[in-house]
């Protein structure tokens, strides 16, 4: 079975390929219950680990941690990351796995073959993780997409006529997704062709969701600094019953009735709106900066998905921007889904081009080392190959000075106009290879070791990257003088790192 698996920072969402159609898969809760969706969550007690519904089912448990949104820790996490709670730490990419195997538990025995959801912004190592603990828990991934970009293929499915064919459209159409999910915002400007969809630009915000919604509530509840002397598993189960409120908002609702554990706290709703406008006044500044790559024109249609988007005010500002342009699709909350299965299907008759969403490139020494310049290798808005075609390749060659290679590399979401990294910076642990044919046989290098060397003067060193359909990026460097190389995997792999700990929200505390 082909599936697609929207990995969610708060919901687990998966639809399957069957025979042209992509319907969304049940899960049994806790009470045998069928819901269309798994919680991401994992549950933890010393050695113990739950995962999904089982770990839900004991949210009320106070021997019991329970670790909400991981997703958010994959923008700054490495495969050697782990997460802090209390005297215990665990292996993100474990509780990554356990979360994985909480959806291949509830699924026939077989071996799926599953397209991966990914947020707009994610760097090459969130793509590498994400995808690693789908394979370590017996999963066959095809790839992954991004989110938008999934939603994207949603909706020219759910365009096209009953007897399945494209429905009359203009021969050339663009479209805005604005997905906002529970823990991150993308957007992408997309133009459609004759079944061809192409992503022309992308912009992330990775620290805005749903969750963000949930927390102001509590904080409207407790004030004052009430909700930071709350435990982890009280300040859990406040965060759940505020997603429970938001999510049963209607536009007729006037008010919100939280329980506390100094009674009843009833909260107008209009209060609650005027402080998530700003918070949806960030979206739209990122919606802007898309429009301005495009001089400004608005798009034929704003498709609107993501669990978060439900929230009525997200609507209403949107229509007061957009007019008759906003269209909501059928599944909110499923459309990432479904989008993935469509891709895993192949036989939808869509094809996609994605694009590069992060300047790829490394510091280098200019000017016999007084500074250090930025020398960008893939640039950002580069067409990304399609599944089965060649990857993207990149190379420099050069004679070093140096006896060791100091390699820094770098992703960004932006540059500046001198040609520096600016935006969202992610930084992977340093690469240091040996460019004299001496310390070719030496495992650990120092960067202290490095010095001038007329040895290295001597070598051809040439640094050869490659990027395939999913945006992973992979480097070797080789001294063809020499006739020696070594293949590197971007990441944070240095096990020396602190644990992360959980935290309870990664954006600034809205005051109120």
């Amino acid at each position: 079975m082909k599936l697609g698996i929207d990995f969610g920072t708060t919901r687990i969402v998966v639809a399957a390929a069957d025979r042209g159609n992509y319907p969304v898969l049940s899960f049994d809760d806790a009470e045998g219950q069928p819901r269309e969706w798994i919680p991401a969550l994992a549950a933890v007690r010393g050695a113990e680990m739950r995962f999904g519904w089982a770990a839900a089912a004991v949210a009320a448990d106070p021997s019991w941690t329970l670790l909400r949104s991981l997703k958010r820790l994959l923008e700054s996490a490495g495969p050697a990351t782990r997460v802090a709670v209390g005297a215990t730490d665990y292996l993100l990419l474990d509780l990554l796995t356990g979360l994985a195997m909480a959806i291949r538990s509830g699924l026939r025995p077989d071996v799926h073959q599953v397209f991966l959801g990914v947020p707009a912004n994610s760097n090459s190592n969130q793509r590498f993780l994400t995808g690693e603990a789908f394979r370590r828990a017996g999963f066959a991934v095809l790839g992954l997409l991004n989110e938008p970009s999934a939603a994207g293929l949603e909706y020219m499915h759910a365009s096209r006529r009953a007897d399945g064919a494209p429905a009359a459209s203009p021969e050339c159409e663009s479209l805005l997704i604005y997905d906002l999910g529970g823990g991150t915002f993308d957007a992408s400007r997309v133009v459609l062709r004759s079944g061809e969809q192409e992503v022309v630009a992308t912009e992330s915000i990775s620290t805005l969701g749903g969750d963000d919604f949930d927390e102001v509530i509590a904080e409207m509840a407790l004030p004052n600094g009430q909700l930071d002397r709350l435990g982890p598993g009280a300040h859990f189960r406040l965060l759940e019953q505020c997603r429970e409120l938001k999510e049963a908002l209607t536009p007729n609702s006037r008010r919100l009735l939280v329980e506390t554990d100094h009674g009843p706290v009833t909260i107008p709703v209009a209060d609650y709106y005027d402080r998530c406008r700003p918070l949806i006044d960030e979206t739209l500044h990122a919606v802007d900066d898309l429009l301005l790559d495009a001089n400004g024109a608005p798009p034929d249609v704003l498709y609107v998905t993501g669990g978060a988007s439900e929230l009525p005010l997200v609507s209403r500002m949107l229509r007061e921007r957009f007019g008759r342009r906003v269209k909501r699709s059928a599944y909110t909350r499923a459309a990432t889904a479904i989008g993935l299965a469509i891709q895993a299907d192949g036989a939808g008759g869509f094809t996609l081009r994605e694009r590069f969403s992060r300047y790829f490139g490394v510091w280098r020494e200019a000017d016999c080392g007084t500074r250090i310049i930025f020398d960008p290798i893939f640039a950002k808005g580069t067409i990304l190959p399609r599944p089965g075609e060649p990857a993207l390749v990149s190379q420099r060659t050069y004679s070093p000075a140096h006896n060791i290679g100091h390699f820094r590399y770098l992703e960004a979401t932006a540059l500046v106009p001198h040609g520096e990294p600016a935006g969202n910076l992610t930084l992977w642990d340093e690469i240091l290879f040996p460019f004299d044919p001496a310390l070719s046989g030496v495992d650990q290098l120092s960067p202290a070791a490095v010095c001038h060397s007329s040895v290295a003067q001597q070598q051809e060193i040439v640094e050869a990257w490659s990027c395939d359909e999913n945006g992973v990026v992979e480097v070797s460097i080789e001294n063809r003088t020499a006739g020696y190389s070594r293949r590197y995997r971007l990441g944070r792999w240095n096990h020396d790192a602190a644990p992360a700990k959980p935290v309870r929200s990664t954006r600034r505390k809205v005051k109120v």
